[in-house]
């Protein structure tokens, strides 16, 4: 068995299970990591708990100490950086004219590399905005496509129902959903009220479909309370 924290690194994200090295640790503290890409920082979702090394994902990696004052100014500070790459960014696709929508950007905690997300309908050479970025900021530059609603997750907004998308609040991961759900439900199939903010159908879809076990999905969490706690304050 080991004793591990779940942490998460983002709202509405996976929680990913560390070994608590020993520290003491509760829900809501900031912490520094290992992660495969370098020192990560995010907060204990859950725990501490026991595990069988069977149910981990291995090589476990560790918690590496609690985030500072120093840790937390540096993960603001790259916030701030991301909003001014994000400027920078926009002005070289538009003058490069490639057809893409960029959509958020994200620095490393180590600012190691920075990652650019964005949206496109055709593929896309961007090896000559690559070069340009990695010269301007001076560290390895990762372009990553991502479809609509990975889009609407990151953006947010407010659904038809008038409360925050699911996707953006609490969904980890995109379940499939089908027209079958809707006429399951009686629900009319009208596009226009059954898709959402992403154009595609809404995920709520899935919440009132029998399993086969006679039980109906708990994913939403305007009906049973919050599925997660929010990120700490920087």
């Amino acid at each position: 068995m080991a004793t591990v924290v779940g942490i998460r690194f983002k709202k509405a994200c996976k929680i990913y299970y560390f070994d608590i090295n020993n520290l003491e640790l509760k829900t809501g503290d900031m912490v520094i990591v290992e992660t495969e890409k370098g020192m990560g920082i995010g907060w204990v979702e859950r725990g501490p708990l026991e595990k069988s090394e069977a149910s981990l994902v291995q090589p476990l990696k560790k918690v590496i100490r609690k985030a500072t004052e120093s840790d937390r100014e540096r993960l603001e500070f790259n916030r701030e950086r991301e909003q001014e790459a994000a400027a920078i960014c926009k002005k070289e696709i538009a003058k490069y004219g490639l057809p893409m929508k960029l959509i958020a950007v994200e620095y490393l905690f180590d600012s190691s590399k920075v990652i650019f997300s964005y949206i496109s309908e055709s593929r896309v050479d961007f090896r000559d905005l690559v070069k340009c970025l990695a010269n301007e900021f001076h560290t390895r530059v990762e372009m990553r496509q991502i479809g609509v609603r990975d889009e609407t997750k990151i953006l947010g907004g407010i659904g038809p129902c008038g409360r925050m998308l699911c996707c953006s609040a609490h969904l980890i991961d995109f379940e499939p959903v089908s027209v079958k759900m809707a006429k399951e439900q009686n629900i009319s199939l009208n596009p226009a009220k059954l898709s959402g903010v992403c154009g595609r159908l809404m995920c709520c879809l899935t919440y009132e479909v029998v399993s086969d076990n006679g039980d109906s999905s708990s994913n939403c969490c305007h009906s049973h309370g919050p599925q997660q706690s929010q990120p700490p304050s920087v």
